[in-house]
């Protein structure tokens, strides 16, 4: 005789994930392995192949835009905050770096659980909403944490931001980003992974199933609110590693880091990349930073307009994103060789 709890695992493992990853996971071994060595591959040729700042830079958005997809696109909540957590482990990742000075990647985490901390009472209150008002609620807050940052002058320096963090790294000297760039690689891998083994652990599937219907999943017992604020925080960790690496990367952190157009941006590289996705994430942030830096390398002011007009472009022709068009497309193909 079944449980409820039986009922409710067996339930969440039947839940179906996003088509990008059912496109993934369908694939044949040798297709996953080739996509992980193409990936890897092209994570160590980047900073070759491009200016190693912008490297840097699509390294941390893309942590970014995954730390986002991780809510939006397996949980169903649009967050418009989330450069509170950016900004929040950017700000103390720099803060440990200047006056601690530990070794980067220390000062890195110390700002990721400052991040994670940050979360447990914003996602407490945000996810007892849902919808247009869940954003609301989230965007009301990192607009509280804009404020304190700008007013704080004591400690975030206000409008004139912490200059001069350092790369300390037990002595390598780490000045020029192409180094930097390999020095971080591993810590953005580790991100990646995590996020990865959340979506496709049981409780990622649990989380599919909250998003696909809350109310059944309530029924089954599960504790929709509190799986709810798990992934919060769990987001809110991811964004924070990326925004400390941010900080270190900059060696400069400033307000912008907080404002709540930080927050749209990585929302616009998510529903680029596509939205459930998790690796369109990825894709979405190296399309997003390499247009904006060829733009302004170009001379052009107005990059807000054509990012802004390829996102409609995207959202129109591609509903699924990029990545999530491509897989879809990939698995028809597949079904019909059948």
């Amino acid at each position: 005789m079944t449980s409820t709890v039986d009922t409710a695992a067996a339930d969440a493992s039947r839940s179906t994930p996003p088509s990008g990853l059912i496109a993934v996971a369908r694939a044949p071994g040798w297709v996953r392995y080739a996509l992980l060595a193409v990936g890897l591959a092209v994570a160590a040729w980047l900073p070759n192949g491009l200016y190693p700042a912008v490297a840097v830079d699509i390294l941390c958005w893309a942590l970014f835009a995954v730390a986002v997809d991780l809510l939006l696109g397996f949980t169903g909540l649009m967050s418009f905050g989330h450069a509170a957590f950016w900004g929040t482990s950017a700000y103390v990742t720099g803060l440990v770096a200047i006056h601690a000075g530990l070794p980067f990647p220390l000062a890195v985490l110390a700002g990721a659980l400052a991040a994670a901390v940050l979360a447990v009472p914003i996602g407490y209150l945000a996810v007892k909403r849902t919808g247009i008002y869940f954003a609301m609620v989230t965007l009301a807050f990192a607009q509280m944490v804009y404020y304190v940052a700008n007013e704080w002058r004591s400690v975030t320096q206000g409008e004139n931001g912490l200059q001069g963090v350092p790369r300390s790294f037990f002595g390598l000297d780490l000045t020029d980003d192409y180094f930097f760039y390999y020095a971080i690689l591993p810590i953005v891998l580790l991100g990646l992974a995590a996020a990865w083994r959340i979506v496709h652990s049981p409780f990622g599937r649990v989380l599919v199933g909250i998003r696909d219907n809350p109310a059944r999943a309530r029924a089954l017992g599960y504790p929709v609110h509190r799986y709810k604020l798990t992934a919060f925080v769990l987001s809110g960790f991811i964004a924070g590693l990326g925004g400390g690496l941010f900080a270190v990367g900059h060696r400069f952190v400033s307000l912008d880091v907080l404002h709540w157009t930080t927050s749209g941006k990585a929302v616009i590289v998510v529903v680029l990349g596509g939205i459930g996705t998790l690796w369109g994430g990825v894709l979405g942030a190296g399309i997003v930073v390499r247009l904006e830096d060829w733009l302004s390398f170009s001379g052009f002011e107005a990059i807000g307009l054509v990012t802004g007009g390829i996102f409609v472009l995207v959202v129109v022709l591609f509903r699924r994103g990029i990545w999530g068009s491509v897989a879809a497309l990939a698995q028809r193909l597949a079904a019909r060789r059948r």
